[in-house]
């Protein structure tokens, strides 16, 4: 039976009472004693049981005691202490994990004041709210709810994956299966495991530069060596990629061939092929990092994902759906061949053991939904919209602001500053005055060559975009 007079989350009237009383005790001197539960229903026309829900957040929230048979009284409020942390210097290892400076900003969560042009997932209208509901409900009352999966994932989740690279792979090449994928609790978690499993400490990955933040994180935790190779918006030179591989040994490049973030480039299908014979003819791996593949923006053929056109085992492909179906549902996939997904998925199962059922069952019924194809038609639309309304607001009104290269989809824009402009100064400049952009130096695997900014707009209030470009094109060009 429910106790009626135990807090319950939503509950206003309570909430209210409890913001009022709130007040009440930040003026009261420490111990002083509540109104009784009588008076202060007849005070806020309230009923007895909201009022008891008050005084219990009060409780929760450490502002007031309850004594048995005397009644509710404030707190005194507690006697800061020093705190000594120093015993960490010497417990810690000298050596501090690597930091990507825009990390932080880039996942930080905007307040309903500010402009998020720093956004990292799409904002929520963007996204099959319906359908993923629906779905973690159905989920929630079947068999996944209360039982273990497979380490490597659901077998029908896998299947879908695969397919996704099946239906692109060519004649001759021999289709991946379920038997190829490991289900990841996301995509950044598969980062790591490749990175650890196929590179190994101290040994060298190739990295383009720029590239995404996560990646570069993920392999100095590792303790894997990064070497950048430049890269722009329409890719690296495979001859430089060539050279680099054979002068260091690596065995391992990591890219992001469609749409590629921070830059937004995409691979020409000409490109794509050259790359994979020049990671052939170095007997390497090459890790696809596809984080892109449900937003596209222009219409017009984008090539097959790399690994539907190698069936040797060069290629190991990471896809994820949080960007595309929820954040919440940390889901993503690794496909790869042979001995190497031995590896992957020992590591997984060291890491993780297993993702979660609940949300495996959850983004397999979304993505296999009739829905889904409509949500990511529609969503191809908002996002163009979206995008061209930023590039409008940033020509208009921060003309000193080069956009490099137009995406043809992705959730951002790369902006290269004016020359000797400081993007991490331009980013704490912007937000004094609420507007959060991401400063484009965390993107780097070595020193910058110029200053840039990754400007989103795929975040929450479009209107705001022209706000958002005026700052920009203020704090910029100071």
């Amino acid at each position: 039976m429910d106790d009626d007079s135990s807090p319950r989350p939503g509950d206003s009237s309570a909430a209210r009472l409890a913001a009022a009383l709130e007040r009440w005790v930040a003026a009261a001197p420490p111990g002083a004693r509540l109104p009784s539960t009588r008076s202060l229903a007849a005070e806020h026309r309230a009923g007895p049981a909201t009022v008891q829900r008050a005084v219990q957040l009060l409780v929760a929230r450490g502002l007031v005691e309850t004594r048995p048979g005397a009644g509710s009284f404030t707190r005194p409020a507690p006697t800061a202490r020093p705190v000594d942390h120093t015993w960490q210097t010497a417990a810690l290892h000298p050596d501090p994990p690597a930091r990507a400076p825009g990390a932080t900003v880039a996942l930080r969560t905007a307040t309903a004041d500010q402009v998020a042009l720093h956004a990292a997932y799409p904002a929520t209208e963007l996204l099959p709210g319906r359908l993923v509901r629906t779905a973690l409900g159905r989920a929630a009352r079947g068999a996944a709810a209360l039982e273990r999966p497979p380490s490597a994932g659901l077998p029908a989740l896998r299947s879908w994956f695969a397919a996704e690279l099946a239906e692109r792979a060519p004649a001759g090449v021999t289709a991946p299966t379920a038997a190829d994928v490991v289900v990841l609790p996301g995509s950044q978690s598969g980062l790591s495991s490749v990175f650890r499993a196929l590179v190994g400490q101290g040994r060298p990955l190739l990295v383009e530069s720029p590239t995404y933040w996560g990646a570069l994180s993920a392999a100095r935790h590792a303790g894997v060596r990064v070497v950048p190779v430049p890269s722009g918006p329409a890719g690296p030179d495979p001859a430089q990629l060539d050279r680099v591989l054979a002068e260091t040994g690596a065995r391992a490049v990591y890219a992001q061939p469609r749409f590629a973030n921070p830059t937004g480039a995409l691979w020409s299908p000409s490109l794509g092929a050259a790359v994979l014979e020049v990671v052939r003819r170095h007997r390497a791996f090459l890790v696809e990092d596809d984080w892109a593949h449900d937003l596209g923006i222009d219409a017009g053929p984008v090539a097959a994902p790399l690994a539907a056109l190698d069936d040797a085992g060069h290629v190991v492909h990471l896809r994820s759906l949080s960007k595309s179906v929820s954040p919440s549902l940390r889901v993503a996939a690794v496909v790869s061949r042979g001995p190497a997904r031995q590896r992957l998925l020992a590591d997984q199962a060291a890491e993780s053991m297993y993702v979660s059922g609940l949300l495996q069952e959850a983004a397999l019924e979304v993505v296999t939904h009739p829905g889904w194809g409509t949500h990511r038609r529609a969503l191809r639309d908002r996002l163009r919209e979206r995008r061209d309304l930023l590039l409008g607001a940033l020509a208009e009104h921060a003309p000193s602001l080069e956009v490099e290269h137009v995406p043809r989809g992705g959730l951002s824009l790369w902006v290269r500053l004016p020359p000797g402009v400081d993007p991490e100064d331009v980013a704490r400049r912007a937000e004094q005055r609420d507007v959060l952009v991401a400063p484009g130096d965390a993107w780097f695997p070595a020193e910058p060559p110029a200053g840039y900014l990754r400007v989103s707009f795929s975040g929450p209030d479009p209107a705001s975009f022209v706000r958002g470009a005026q700052v920009l094109g203020e704090v910029s060009a100071c």
